[in-house]
């Protein structure tokens, strides 16, 4: 029986009256939301780690386990009030820091439906409709990856480090040998944990031109291993978002008989424009690749995928417990989820995926990239007009590396900070090879993934960049060009 008027705390978010209840608390809760928003005033909460933790001190939340509970219109405004002015907000322009992009409202409105409905995707009897949408948009994501191979087939994951210890597990199960990871200096550190993870080696690491894996070193790398080794190549990095040289390396691994997996976390999503595509050419070569649609494609966290070019490669994660996918039930034609992730209990993350998708199709989606791309094109050539500022290179997605001219590694780290403090700014950080010696020096890094920002947005933000700078050094600094 469903529940009857009563506490608001105690509704339930399905069933006939789901939608009804849902229809009186979201609006509290947005309008909580709202709140916070308007009392943060810009991409980030000023003052640092300590002037949050005050924030909540102040507030009377604190309480780890309260006795008793302040009731659902009580508790939702002053939580999400407090949630909304103590974030980072990655849909402020500024808010530039890491791959973390603001969420589509499309989106997160699919996903309200499916965290009410709550399907658990470990059993098909817990989420019959929801295995179908995954399923279908499997296939579909499969063959992106794999247009021209036979049995291509995905998985979802939590993100891509999930997925790039999916890459070795798969290579350590469907080898005779042990397995030697190979990777790039470039890789992200999921490869090195996912070896230690799954107690295979640590990874043999490939030196970098440019922030790309060099050919010649991997195939010096690769000669004593052959066929006992997989190689993660990287198409998006972390710092940079440089794209290894797929189609050579795919290459030397054909001749070497080592497996390729490529963790394509951020830049795989190009695959979806005709324009950017091109890019990722060799891609479809690798075994398989990881992908992340909280990146370029505007989800919430968590919205990673898997790709495998053949999918009798997944059946190393099948795995049986009775009462999820029993084999009379198998037998009898019930899909078995089990065996579609190294996780039991998982949300149904590909539905908001799906609805998306749906939505704007994968044209839409790859102009959303594509106005990304763009627009850190535009904001690295501000950067090389800008008399106080150096560029570190020209953007290959929506990196733009840089730092101002003359600045030492200690300066550039607490211009990052005094931005941050001050709730003006949250910028990244990365140390590159530089200069004609290679060594080592720290950069300033905007990864752009506001798909409807142009360069203008950031003219102010380089400049408060180099005043930062010049406060430091007690100088008058100068201005940014106006962006064309």
């Amino acid at each position: 029986m469903g529940e009857s008027g009563g506490d608001p705390a105690t509704w339930l978010s399905g069933g006939p009256n789901g939608p009804n209840r849902l229809a009186e608390l979201i609006p509290i809760a947005l309008h909580g939301m709202a709140t916070g928003i308007t009392e943060r005033n810009g991409p980030i909460p000023s003052g640092g780690p300590a002037s949050v933790a005050a924030t909540l001190a102040t507030s009377g939340a604190t309480h780890h386990l309260p006795k008793s509970g302040l009731g659902a219109h009580q508790a939702l405004t002053k939580y999400a009030t407090l949630l909304a002015a103590g974030t980072a907000d990655p849909a402020d322009p500024t808010c530039a820091a890491h791959l973390h992009c603001p969420p589509l409202a499309v989106s997160v409105a699919a996903d309200v439906v499916a965290s009410a409905l709550n399907p658990s995707m470990d059993s098909w009897d817990q989420a019959p409709m929801a295995s179908e949408l995954e399923a279908e948009f499997l296939t579909g994501i499969a063959h992106l990856c794999y247009p021209h191979a036979p049995t291509p087939d995905a998985v979802v994951t939590s993100g891509g480090t999930e997925s790039n210890l999916l890459g070795l597990l798969l290579a350590r199960e469907t080898a005779a040998t042990t397995i030697h990871p190979v990777c790039g200096a470039n890789s992200h550190h999921s490869v090195s944990r996912a070896a230690w993870l799954l107690g295979l080696p640590a990874p043999v690491v490939v030196p970098c031109q440019d922030d790309r894996m060099i050919p010649s070193a991997l195939a010096e790398a690769l000669a004593p291993l052959g066929a006992s080794a997989v190689v993660v190549a990287t198409a998006g990095t972390t710092n940079t978002g440089r794209i290894d040289p797929l189609e050579d390396i795919a290459r030397i691994c054909r001749l070497s008989g080592a497996r390729l997996h490529v963790d394509a976390a951020y830049g795989g999503m190009l695959l979806c424009s005709d324009t950017l595509a091109p890019r990722l050419a060799g891609l479809d070569l690798a075994d398989s690749v990881a992908l992340d649609m909280h990146k370029f494609g505007w989800q919430p966290v968590a919205a990673g995928l898997f790709a495998a070019r053949n999918a009798t490669d997944l059946s190393a994660l099948t795995v049986r417990a009775e009462y999820l996918n029993a084999d009379d039930d198998t037998e009898a034609g019930l899909p078995d989820l089990l065996g579609r992730s190294i996780r039991t209990s998982r949300r149904p993350d590909a539905f908001r995926m799906a609805v998306t998708v749906g939505a704007l199709g994968t044209e839409g989606l790859g102009a959303l990239v594509e106005r990304c791309c763009t627009t850190a094109t535009e904001v690295n050539e501000l950067v090389e007009r800008h008399p106080a500022l150096e560029s570190w290179g020209a953007p290959e997605l929506s990196t733009v590396v840089f730092r101002p001219r003359g600045a030492d590694d200690d300066l550039v780290a607490r211009i990052r900070r005094t931005l941050l403090e001050s709730g003006t700014a949250v910028i990244g950080r990365g140390s590159l090879p530089s200069g004609p010696d290679g060594a080592p020096r720290l950069w300033l890094k905007l990864t752009l993934l506001h798909p409807h920002t142009t360069a203008a947005d950031y003219v102010e933000l380089l400049d408060q960049v180099v005043a930062t700078a010049e406060a430091e050094r007690g100088v008058t600094a100068p201005q940014s060009p106006v962006a064309s």
